[in-house]
């Protein structure tokens, strides 16, 4: 499972230093890039309740071996893609893959681990993967793009992930189907169609010549119409995403509302760190990778922190402590770029983040799948992770694509960025502030 988060948490971040490469390529100018980028975290969060809510219904190990082979086999089309089209096709199918199989994964840990310190472990463990991945997609896309082509970054996962379908079938133990139940397509369409027409008309809005100057506010009440079609499509629906009854678990609403905040804001140091060590200090793609191992480092240093500081702390407070940690690399990122410092500077804010993700992403989690059985490990695994995803691509939408929109050209964009992340994670510390924990659950913990 720890081996299918990795490298799916690569594919994130793995054509963030090869986007210039796969632009000269195919001839592509840097706004069709974005969806590169942002085609696989809004297909895949937008599906992700659906993937869960299929491993309830049919059967985790067969919904995880059929994302897990979705995945692999679009990786390999990435690779091949003979065109652009292609290639986005390849990676909003790559998406789809990481909707179907990621929950099925997470809801396998959790069941087989109880709640209390075994479960937090587990989970630290998996967000230490996820986390190494996401980092790591920056330094093996540096050093991929420039020893072999950018082709590489999707083509190395495919053999491990026929690794893991084999070890999906070896150890991972079957079970029988819920039995016949009707799926929410129309709500799974919606959730997907709301952020993609959202982000498009961000960055549309955002180009100061565009031609184009009715989309921006088209897309926009496209976006905010499928957003409310999805909460009647829901209320209405008799097998919804998300059952009403999830709404009524106040600490797991509010755990995925801070994760979604938090999430923009780490999403968007990543992109900083990127923009700042490639555009502004001219590094090139494999310097660019390796200036970002302190962060991969710091992330594993806090996954054998985090665990033992959880059950002594508790949620709230290491959720509140990883939301400061990040707003502080926000703040640090900004400085860094109004000083105009060399790439090292930028260490102490990439361990600030390290630190945020493995307190924040961590605490959170453990909250968002509290009291889960095995009706609803599944959606409440997929409501976590979208909330996850689905938070960093809007963030990186909204902070990024308002700070470096050329509509602003004058302003700073790192610290335009920096300051919008800051007071998204404002809202985050004022929800987290709000999680407590059910009495029994922390008698648990504690004993």
């Amino acid at each position: 499972m720890a081996m299918l988060q990795f490298f799916i948490a690569v594919d994130v971040t793995v054509v963030n230093v090869a986007l210039p490469s796969i632009g000269a390529d195919f001839g592509i100018d840097g706004h069709a890039l974005t969806w590169v980028v942002v085609g696989y975290t809004i297909t895949g969060g937008g599906l992700l309740m659906l993937g869960g809510r299929l491993g309830d219904v049919l059967g985790r190990r067969r919904i995880l071996l059929l994302g897990t082979t979705l995945f692999g086999a679009a990786s390999l089309l990435a690779g091949l893609a003979p065109s652009f089209a292609v290639l986005v096709t390849a990676r909003l199918l790559q998406g789809a893959g990481e909707a179907v199989a990621l929950p099925a994964a997470m809801a396998v840990i959790v069941l087989m681990f109880p709640e209390g310190p075994h479960r937090s472990r587990a989970l630290s463990v998996w967000a230490a993967v996820a986390s190494c991945g996401l980092v790591l997609g920056f330094v093996v896309s540096g050093i991929i793009t420039e020893l072999l082509g950018w082709r590489w970054i999707f083509l190395v996962s495919v053999p491990f992930i026929a690794v893991v379908l084999a070890a999906v079938v070896l150890l991972v133990p079957s079970e029988r189907p819920a039995g016949p139940t009707p799926l929410d397509l129309p709500g799974s369409l919606l959730l997907v169609a709301a952020p993609l027409l959202f982000t498009l008309g961000v960055i549309e809005a955002g180009e100061a010549d565009s031609t184009l100057s009715w989309l921006p506010p088209v897309a926009l009440v496209g976006a905010t119409a499928a957003g409310v079609l999805f909460v009647r499509v829901e209320h209405r629906s008799r097998n919804p995403l998300v059952s009403l009854r999830f709404f009524r678990n106040r600490p797991r609403v509010l755990a995925n509302l801070a994760t979604a905040l938090l999430s923009a804001a780490l999403s968007t140091s990543f992109l900083l760190f990127t923009y700042y060590l490639q555009d502004r200090l001219g590094a090139g793609p494999l310097r660019a990778g390796l200036t970002m191992l302190p962060l991969a480092v710091s992330l594993i240093a806090a996954s054998v922190l985090v665990p033992r500081l959880l059950g002594r702390w508790g949620a709230r407070v290491c959720v509140l402590a990883g939301i400061g940690f990040t707003a502080l690399a926000m703040a640090a990122i900004a400085l860094v770029a109004f000083l105009g410092a060399t790439g090292p500077a930028l260490i102490p804010a990439m361990m600030l983040i390290a630190a945020g993700m493995g307190f924040g992403i961590v605490g959170l989690q453990y909250v968002a799948v509290t009291g889960v059985t095995e009706d609803d490990a599944g959606i409440a695994s997929g409501v976590q992770r979208a909330a996850d995803q689905l938070g960093g691509s809007t963030g990186v939408t909204l902070y990024v694509g308002i700070g470096f929109a050329p509509a602003l050209d004058g302003a700073d964009p790192f610290l335009a960025s920096s300051f919008l992340a800051v007071a998204g994670l404002a809202a985050a510390g004022c929800i987290a502030w709000r999680i407590s924990m059910p009495a029994a659950v922390m008698e648990e913990k504690l004993g």
